[in-house]
């Protein structure tokens, strides 16, 4: 069993989302990964300033990008990792543990959710669902480096959209 907190903050004053559906991408994409236990997880949607703010001061690369994610703990190599101590392993996947393992944070620049939506002519609804769902996979470890990782992130960002009946097709954002 799974249980999720979603922590989702949406900047833009002016703008209705149907947090929910988000949380739903981040619990689909942790059970096709077979992932149990209780679990938290941050998002922060925003705008090309603040992603790019974070981009120059994170990477180092000075203009504004689509999502960036936030491991609870990465090592040098920003790979996710779980410090030893941290979680017994039996606590670690137990959905009766006292404590949600932090998955970590998110954060999307809206203006790119629009434009990218537009470039590839699909909805900003599932747009913003796949860059949840490409976020979340970065903080389980995945990453798209080589054309091999790169295609492997695909299907399974692909498979969780689908499930929940989440199509290219061009829709209205809700």
């Amino acid at each position: 069993m799974l249980e999720l907190t979603a922590h989702i903050e949406v900047v833009p004053a002016d703008l209705t989302l149907d947090t929910s559906l988000l949380e739903q991408v981040v619990t689909q994409v942790l059970n096709d990964e077979g992932q149990t236990g209780t679990w938290e997880i941050g998002i922060r949607i925003t705008n090309d300033q603040e992603l790019q703010e974070l981009n120059r001061q994170y990477r180092g690369i000075d203009r504004p990008t689509d999502v960036l994610s936030f491991g609870e703990y990465e090592d040098d190599d920003d790979d996710f990792i779980v410090p030893d101590g941290v979680y017994d392993d039996d606590e670690f996947d137990d959905p009766e543990a006292d404590e949600a393992a932090y998955l970590g944070d998110l954060a999307i620049s809206y203006e790119r959710v629009l434009a990218q939506a537009q470039e590839y002519a699909h909805s900003s609804r599932r747009e913003l669902c796949y860059l949840v769902a490409h976020g979340t996979l970065h903080l389980l470890g995945y990453d798209h480096e080589t054309d091999e990782e790169r295609e492997d992130m695909r299907q399974r960002e692909e498979k969780a959209l689908q499930t929940l009946g989440i199509t290219r097709e061009a829709e209205p954002f809700v």
